[in-house]
């Protein structure tokens, strides 16, 4: 049975008791967490924590993810890597420090980015809008990516890619509230913006978590730099499912009115989905999470599942077993 995501909005203390751990709110009332069940927790409430409780959260391998009052992330209780090895280290950093190697990985990750934007916006052209110049656009911005001969260039063409993808997202959601304007980040300045910025902490956070159950080391990655970020592999990795996991949830939410004006707060020049919303967002995150997508030569695998498949393809590649190709979406 695959371990599940808590989340945690309220603000209380976070306790060990014997062999298990509760949230006890403000008030005093109490909710106990099935540990042998659960794999990470996200804590987006003012949330107290003690040294007896980490030691704990480390013996049963739970990662702790810590949100601030605008939903950011920021920052995680990583427990000792179980299953890193000496020879998988030395391999990322042979392929990092590589700068041909590390320049092959990079465009991966941005051509598997940019073939799965391409699914999505022929998913919404496909049922009725027009967003033919979009798909034009992205198409002969993709044919560039093999020929920069930098990461720095790279990155900045799939930055080029994203912003026409952006500008097309107003044609499908159709609806003025949720204009989208530029990608602004700290602080998003609207509320698609802002829903952007959320639905992408919880995709770093998700393959993160896979990243936990492998041999990899999240600190290397090659498309963002490694160097004092905390984790930069997650965030190669999530370019490639953001837009068939985060952004279809987005769409979703929007044009089927799940989400509306009154989930979002305005902020410090900046808008915020409230507690409300997170809730709404974290819930369909997680139904989607345990869709199912049908792999040839596995068969049936949540997209849970997906991503650390895409995780043990990348260990292969690196340990030259089989040359990294990235999963593009077939619906």
């Amino acid at each position: 049975m695959p371990k599940k995501s808590i989340y945690i909005f309220s603000s209380g203390e976070l306790k060990r008791k014997q062999n298990t751990i509760y949230f006890e709110k403000s008030d005093g009332t109490r909710k106990f967490v099935p540990v042998e069940n659960t794999a990470e927790i996200l804590i987006f409430g003012e949330v107290s924590v003690n040294k007896k409780l980490l030691d704990f959260l480390s013996q049963k391998e739970i990662i702790l993810h810590f949100f601030n009052h605008y939903g950011y992330y920021s920052g995680s209780f990583y427990p000792r890597e179980h299953y890193n090895s000496g020879f998988m280290i030395l391999k990322q950093a042979e392929h990092y420090l590589d700068g041909e190697k590390r320049l092959a990985l990079a465009r991966k990750f941005v051509e598997g980015a940019a073939a799965n934007i391409t699914k999505v916006l022929a998913y919404y052209h496909n049922r009725g809008t027009n967003l033919l110049q979009y798909l034009a656009k992205i198409e002969e911005l993709s044919k560039t990516i093999g020929t920069f001969r930098t990461v720095e260039e790279t990155m900045a063409i799939e930055g080029n890619i994203r912003s026409v993808y952006y500008d097309a997202w107003d044609s499908i959601v159709s609806n003025p509230v949720f204009s989208f304007g530029k990608r602004e980040k700290r602080p998003p300045t609207t509320k698609m913006n802002a829903l952007v910025s959320f639905g992408n902490s919880l995709m770093y956070i998700e393959v993160l978590r896979q990243i936990y159950q492998t041999h990899l080391d999240p600190r290397i990655g090659y498309l963002h730099s490694t160097n004092f970020r905390r984790f930069s592999l997650n965030l190669d990795v999530a370019e490639i499912f953001k837009p068939i996991i985060v952004d279809r949830i987005i769409f979703s939410l929007v044009n089927k009115k799940m989400l509306k004006s009154t989930h979002f707060m305005k902020e410090l020049n900046g808008v915020y989905l409230n507690d409300k919303g997170r809730l709404i967002f974290v819930k369909e995150f997680d139904e989607r999470l345990k869709n199912t997508v049908k792999l040839k030569n596995i068969g049936t695998v949540s997209y849970a599942h997906l991503i650390r498949i895409e995780l043990y393809k990348l260990e292969k590649h690196l340990m030259g077993e089989k040359p990294y190709e990235p999963f593009v979406a077939r619906w």
